[in-house]
């Protein structure tokens, strides 16, 4: 490590306590370029430079938690260059050497309060940036979650794609069914329930920009009869709205908060048909103690990305579905199918940097340009998880459980 500049001046007491502080791994491809011009290498060949205009931004290395670092760079204090990649295996080097490993991990949002007010307003924050923004950098059908890769080689359409037929093969959907999907996006599995699986869908949203997206691709597609698009709040679906054969929930329980996973699994239950089955798709902590985002990630994900989003371990989801009177079928990992669909997420955003830059404000460009990254190192390393529950209503009568003895029909070809 080398501390260089010009005319090599001595650097000032708080440089050198500044630097001596960050103490990565030796081989952190990381330059420092100072605010007076000395630069400072901690590799050999720096993929990543970080360039503080002023001492004002070391506050943000004090300490180099995730959150601090994304927090300074988010609001412009200090600039970044390199692969988004690259930027956060720095950051989480950097954060490593700061933050102590013993006891990293804290409940990632405690004590929070979901009401549907402040649901809705959550909602919005993460998804009403604008339809165009997301079309960016999502595959063509915008299905903004985990993609399956059946062979780890598909495109990112493709995998989704694949996602959408595992999910709906799972849950055994036939002609003329009825499907609930629970925060259904832009309405991708929808209009796949409809199309190639014959099913009458309802699908609820709380974000008016999915909803009315995915209302004029219904429209677009002549499948109005077949589906229909709600702009309303799971929890005001009752006995008026019937029963449903099948229910799909991708990556909507992240929002629902801990404390009330007994209600929303609740009502998955009071709306599911006997004989019906129902599949929760979603994001969870890797800690049992339903604790989450390592290093200091917490704050960032809260005030910029997911306000009101809680991670429970799979082990919570599954003792709560089972309170409310649902037996697990079959949990399938996705981790990996995730940590490789946020990597071409994040990679498809830097390809086109310049037009969402465009469409959005500074931060706002910021915020999800290291989120996606983020989070794809947060998959790739295990910090976080994600799994697939197919469910029916418990009970040892065979009316209640329609699922073959073996798995084989999971993977038959639509």
């Amino acid at each position: 490590m080398e501390l260089t500049s010009a005319a090599e001046p001595s650097p000032p007491a708080v440089i050198s306590r500044f630097l001596a502080g960050l103490q990565p791994a030796s081989d952190t491809p990381l330059r420092l370029r100072l605010w007076n011009g000395m630069q400072h290498d901690f590799g050999a060949d720096p993929r990543v430079t970080v360039a503080l205009d002023a001492p004002g931004a070391i506050r943000y290395f004090l300490p180099p938690s995730l959150d601090n670092l994304a927090e300074g760079y988010v609001n412009g204090h200090f600039d970044v260059q390199g692969q988004a990649q690259d930027i956060i295996d720095v950051a989480a080097r950097l954060a490593h050497s700061g933050v102590p490993m013993k006891g990293r991990f804290g409940r990632i949002f405690s004590a929070l309060t979901h009401d549907r007010k402040r649901d809705a307003q959550a909602i919005a924050h993460h998804y009403d940036v604008s339809n165009d923004f997301y079309a960016l950098w999502l595959d063509p059908a915008m299905v903004y979650s985990c993609a399956y890769f059946p062979t780890a080689g598909e495109t990112l359409a493709d995998a989704q794609l694949a996602k959408l037929d595992h999910v709906l093969t799972k849950i055994m959907l036939q002609p003329g069914e009825r499907l609930l999907d629970i925060g259904c996006g832009w309405g991708a599995l929808a209009l796949r329930a409809a199309q190639k699986f014959g099913a009458e869908v309802v699908g609820v949203t709380l974000s008016k920009q999915q909803y009315q997206w995915a209302r004029d691709r219904v429209a677009r597609a002549g499948l109005a009869d077949q589906i229909e698009i709600r702009l309303q709040d799971y929890r005001d679906l009752g006995t008026s709205d019937g029963h449903f054969d099948k229910i799909t929930s991708i990556g909507m329980f992240e929002h629902v908060g801990l404390k009330h996973l007994p209600e929303y699994f609740g009502r998955i239950y009071s709306l599911l048909k006997d004989g019906g089955l129902a599949l929760n798709h979603g994001i969870t902590s890797t800690d049992p103690g339903s604790a989450s985002a390592p290093l200091g990630a917490a704050q960032f994900i809260e005030k910029y990305v997911f306000p009101s989003g809680e991670l429970p371990h799979i082990s919570l989801a599954l003792k709560d579905m089972q309170t409310a009177g649902l037996e697990a079928l079959d949990v399938e990992c996705l981790r990996r199918h995730y940590a490789r669909t946020l990597t071409m997420w994040s990679a498809n955003y830097e390809q086109h940097a310049e037009a969402a830059r465009a469409m959005v404000d500074e931060t706002t460009f910021r915020v999800w340009r290291i989120y996606l990254a983020g989070c794809a190192h947060a998959f790739t390393q295990n910090w976080v998880s994600i799994y697939q529950v197919l469910a029916c209503k418990a009970g040892n009568s065979a009316a209640l459980n329609p699922t073959p003895w073996s798995r084989a029909y999971m993977y038959e070809p639509v």
